[in-house]
């Protein structure tokens, strides 16, 4: 009897369990429109974080802080409550950018430190498969851009986290330095090999981030030039071997020589 009531018991969970997981992974219209949102919301996100840290803290600014703080947590709550491998969760390097969005959202410590560091967060705005799998069947210009948006996104990821590190390190010791604007303007320099030199950062820290910047930025930068030059390519996966990409008017597998059969969105 108490096995049976401990089963009826654990009934509702499961099935909210279920319901849950069922959003976040359903290929059905509502978990397709839940996704859709929680896009949205993250969008959104990001450009409260962009806008915000280039303004003075204020109550309205610290009251939205709380509520996107609040759906934020709700949300890394909800994907840890759906997964079947919790533990794993934590192996993922989104699920700790959402973490340090949490706490600097709702519990800014660092005052201006954790700013930036929110813009870590954009990295799940294209790093859910579920999102991305759906963005390819329903978005022909994702589809036609994918590779010049994720360059985009990773080169703005690194810019914002850049100029955050260039912050926090220069604030109290260049005189260059004296907000996120004057960090930004100088990562931007640094990273297209500008050099104006009316703002550098001293000492071996210094030219050790301004190294960084150059190396990696530029790296990402010629990543996105070669993106929007390159010849645009198709998702099709090859019968054969499986390979995704191929150019628009592709009529055999460049890997395999495999016949393809790749849709026409001209014909209907």
């Amino acid at each position: 009897m108490m096995r049976a009531n401990g089963e009826d018991s654990a009934m509702p969970s499961g099935a909210f369990q279920k319901s849950v997981r069922h959003l976040y992974e359903g290929a059905t219209p509502d978990g397709v429109r839940f996704r859709y949102g929680l896009l949205a919301f993250d969008i959104v996100t990001v450009l409260f974080i962009i806008a915000t840290s280039f303004l003075p803290s204020n109550d309205i600014t610290e009251a939205l802080d709380i509520v996107f703080g609040v759906v934020i947590f709700a949300d890394f709550a909800a994907r840890l409550f759906a997964s079947r491998h919790r533990l794993r969760e934590f192996s993922r390097f989104s699920t700790w950018t959402d973490i340090v969005a949490i706490i600097s959202f709702l519990a800014p410590l660092a005052g201006e430190a954790g700013g930036f560091l929110r813009i870590l967060r954009t990295l799940r705005l294209l790093r859910d498969y579920q999102m991305l799998s759906r963005l390819r069947q329903d978005s022909t210009f994702f589809q036609r851009n994918e590779e010049v948006i994720f360059a985009v996104t990773n080169l703005a990821v690194f810019i914002f986290v850049m100029t955050a590190i260039v912050y926090e390190t220069q604030k109290f010791r260049n005189p260059q330095i004296g907000n996120y604007a004057d960090a930004l303007y100088f990562t931007v320099t640094a990273l297209t090999t500008t050099g104006f030199g009316d703002i550098t950062l001293p000492g071996t820290t210094g030219r050790m981030i301004t190294v960084v910047i150059m190396i990696f930025g530029v790296t990402l930068f010629f990543n996105l030039a070669r993106a929007l030059l390159s010849p645009s390519k198709v998702r099709f996966s090859c019968p054969a071997c499986g390979l995704q990409r191929h150019d628009s008017d592709a009529v055999h597998c460049k890997a395999c020589g495999k016949l393809l059969n790749i849709p026409d969105e001209g014909l209907t």
